[in-house]
């Protein structure tokens, strides 16, 4: 059941940005865009951050970033795909690298940018880019960059309990799905590839959720594919996951 729905514009109140990859943190509702289709042929890479809790169906964005000019020059249907967020207490304690200081990665370095870095993909070369948003607005510095493992890199999720970060690429990639972990230099590396689940076409897959641990049930958990052809009028399908601990 749809229990509320919101119409996005930027902060400003205009704009329809072309939302890409969504993730809840501490934040807020934090959205990926590749442009905005009020002006389609342009690419505009802008991270937006909403507030939920209004009961309005139309919500301007409380902040944004602009990393159009931070990131590779790309057609305007092949920006950011994805968005996850990581929080510093698990950055800190596995040694992230920051290739901004070239040390390890410190929060108290980047005042206001709350408590964790977020992660955004880009579809056009499936690469992965962590960022210190200033929560004020505006404001941001890039901190690392990764390969996902993939030409294009449609979601990004975070699975606290095993410390993963999750890529998934659509049908581009045979609908397969990758882990990044922490290496030993403190730098996200490719550790395992997966093929789409059996008996799943090869769908165009660009959303990829995985439930919270205290859904586990028999040792899995539910996940979630979106598929963006709606085909055979399915948008949503689901399979498991190992639970690990």
């Amino acid at each position: 059941m749809v229990r509320h729905w919101w119409i996005r514009n930027y902060a400003g109140g205009t704009g329809d940005p072309d939302a890409e990859g969504v993730v809840t943190t501490p934040d807020g509702v934090v959205v990926a865009t590749e442009r905005d289709n009020s002006n389609s042929g342009v690419s505009l890479l802008k991270v937006l951050r909403y507030d939920v809790s209004s009961t309005a169906t139309s919500l301007n964005a409380t902040a944004e970033w602009n990393l159009t000019s931070d990131l590779p020059a790309v057609a305007a249907n092949s920006g950011l795909e994805a968005v996850s967020w990581i929080p510093d207490t698990y950055l800190t304690a596995h040694g992230f690298h920051d290739e901004h200081t070239n040390t390890a990665y410190d929060p108290g370095a980047y005042p206001g940018h709350g408590s964790g870095l977020y992660f955004v993909g880009l579809e056009a070369n499936g690469t992965i880019y962590a960022y210190a948003l200033n929560q004020s607005g505006g404001g941001y510095t890039r901190i690392a960059t990764a390969p996902s493992g993939f030409a294009g890199v449609m979601d990004l999720e975070y699975e606290p309990s095993a410390g993963h970060l999750w890529a998934a690429c659509d049908d581009t990639c045979q609908g397969r799905t990758a882990t990044l972990d922490l290496n030993a230099s403190g730098r996200l590396a490719v550790t395992a590839v997966y093929a789409r689940p059996t008996g799943m076409a090869n769908y165009n897959n660009e959303g990829f959720a995985i439930a919270p641990q205290e859904t586990c049930s028999a040792g899995h958990k539910p996940v979630v594919w979106s598929d963006d052809g709606n085909d055979s009028g399915h948008a949503l399908r689901s399979g498991t996951l190992t639970c690990t601990s």
